[in-house]
């Protein structure tokens, strides 16, 4: 009786396990809306992760390290463990489900802590976090097209790029990003959405107000494009990340341009 008993559990726990393993969104591919989340940290999220940020939705789900879905929750990226924390890319996710009750959100959390624009492009490695950041948010987008229809992009970085050499390259840079996305994925009108870099981060760095003209002049150079501002929000204490109440601030304000952009 024991031996059958646990048997019977050995199964259901295979069970368990194969249906979490591969859990789909219960909707159409037309109706389940892939947004890729890449840049840095402020992306990744370092903010502190609270109790509504562990809390799922049923319509908001995300691509995981190992390339399967499951229901979205803080935090969302993977690319530094030991301080990812809240980022834009829930509260985003969230204030586009509420106004679109016909549509399930997928996540597709790439972002690369510290990474230079520069690390966006094919094959080029990033030793920080043994990562291939263009290769690897390449091949994660391109895994959750099979499940649903890609909508845009949201794009937060720069601070990398802040400097005396690096900053007058950041246009010509960025616009070739976004042209290779869509290249490579085949959406030649894909929406790209950017972030600035907050004031607090232009006040240790002013060679900050040179990638912030860049990210703002997007739309001016290349259609289906759009600018988030970072204005007045907040820092976590490091003059660097944005605190988890200015990052969900950021992911509703990325939600208003995403969805005049569509």
């Amino acid at each position: 009786m024991k031996k059958s008993s646990h048997y019977f559990f050995l199964i259901i726990l295979l069970i368990s396990i194969s249906h979490s393993i591969n859990a789909q969104p219960p909707v159409s591919k037309k109706k389940f809306h892939l947004y890729l989340l890449a840049g840095q940290s402020n992306m990744a999220g370092r903010g502190q992760v609270e109790a509504q940020d562990t809390i799922t939705h049923p319509r908001i789900w995300m691509l995981t390290k190992d390339n399967t879905w499951k229901l979205a929750k803080e935090p969302l990226h993977f690319d530094k463990p030991s301080v990812a924390g809240v980022g834009p890319g829930f509260a985003f996710a969230k204030a586009m489900v509420e106004t679109d009750t016909n549509i399930v959100i997928g996540l597709i959390p790439s972002a690369v802590g510290g990474s230079p624009i520069s690390a966006w492009e094919p094959g080029k490695y990033y030793e920080p976090t043994k990562s291939h950041p263009w290769d690897d948010a390449l091949k994660r987008t391109k895994i959750a097209m099979v499940s649903g229809d890609l909508k845009g992009i949201l794009w937060q970085q720069g601070e990398s790029d802040s400097d005396s050499v690096k900053a007058p390259l950041y246009a010509e840079k960025l616009e070739k990003l976004v042209a290779r996305f869509r290249k490579e994925l085949n959406k030649k009108s894909l929406p790209f959405v950017a972030g600035t870099m907050a004031e607090f981060y232009e006040q240790k760095r002013p060679t900050v107000k040179i990638v912030n003209a860049a990210i703002m002049n997007l739309p001016e150079h290349v259609r289906h494009t759009a600018f988030v501002s970072a204005s007045g929000l907040k820092e976590k204490g490091d003059q660097t990340h944005f605190d988890g109440v200015s990052a969900r601030e950021l992911g509703r304000r990325y939600a208003e341009v995403m969805r005049r952009l569509k």
